[in-house]
């Protein structure tokens, strides 16, 4: 059977155990990923790119999804969705307010996730634990509970002169992960490295999450196909971690990148 649709990324939920299961909207088809483990796909680019803000078509992708136009003004392309320190919606500036309300002026969390290596990071309350899910991690806690994004910014701007901020999407992809990682330990660590300030948003929950992916197989040597050079992909799934699909060959392709992209999935 074959699935056609402009593709954004896979949305994933857990069960009890912490294994993830994944599903991705075609059109009005809504595919469960998990059920094409182990199947031959092939994947092909039909050479239509939409935005994922405005719905126009557009000749090049900006920022994972955006037209040249919306990646300078859509409130989802902002600054600080990247770059959280830099938000000022708590002081009544973003493009716009009405979103920032929704997206900025709420709870957001800083966390440490082990993702290959340790890691530092931030996300709204509500998005926990998809964005954990998103990043690959294996395992997570939460550190901080701010009142708006930029607070945790400032905070995640701290603990990234000790912690990296970045997730490694070899390690992540191939499942090298640093075992000796405690991320309870860890805590405790980044804590100490906080101001007498940020220390009053520590969190009480230190409840430790694990993630187990569909994976059969991981890549040793992982290569990330472009369909912009390549616009085919065929071959036997293997896993699915992150927002990636691996692929028999090393190959593993990164569906978000391709956000908008018109697909053709078919197996």
């Amino acid at each position: 059977m074959t699935y056609t649709g402009n593709i954004q990324k896979m949305g994933a939920l857990t069960d009890e155990q912490g294994r993830v299961h994944y599903t991705l909207q075609m059109g009005g088809d809504q595919l469960d990923m998990n059920a094409l483990l182990g199947k031959e796909l092939e994947i092909t680019f039909l050479g239509e790119i939409y935005c994922k803000s405005c719905g126009k078509r557009t000749g090049k992708s900006y920022a994972q999804g955006f037209c040249f136009q919306c990646m300078q003004t859509a409130p989802e392309a902002e600054e600080c969705v990247l770059r959280p320190a830099l938000c000022k919606a708590h002081l009544g500036v973003a493009r716009d307010m009405d979103y920032a309300r929704q997206h900025c002026l709420q709870s957001h969390y800083v966390y440490l996730a082990n993702t290959g290596e340790l890691k530092v990071g931030v996300t709204r309350a509500s998005q926990i634990p998809t964005r954990w899910i998103d990043q690959g991690a294996v395992a997570a806690v939460p550190l901080c509970i701010t009142p708006n994004r930029h607070i945790a910014g400032l905070i995640e701007q701290q603990l990234s002169a000790h912690i990296s901020d970045k997730t490694s999407w070899k390690k992540m992809v191939s499942n090298n992960i640093n075992a000796d990682i405690d991320l309870t330990e860890e805590r405790s660590r980044a804590v100490d490295l906080l101001t007498a300030g940020m220390r009053r948003f520590v969190c009480s929950d230190v409840s430790l999450r694990r993630f187990i992916y569909p994976v059969a197989a991981y890549p040793t040597a992982p290569v990330n196909h472009n369909l912009d050079k390549e616009a085919r992909l065929s071959g036997k799934l293997l896993g699915i971690k992150g927002q990636y699909l691996l692929f028999e060959g090393e190959r593993v392709l990164n569906l978000r990148r391709f956000s908008g992209y018109r697909l053709s999935i078919s197996g």
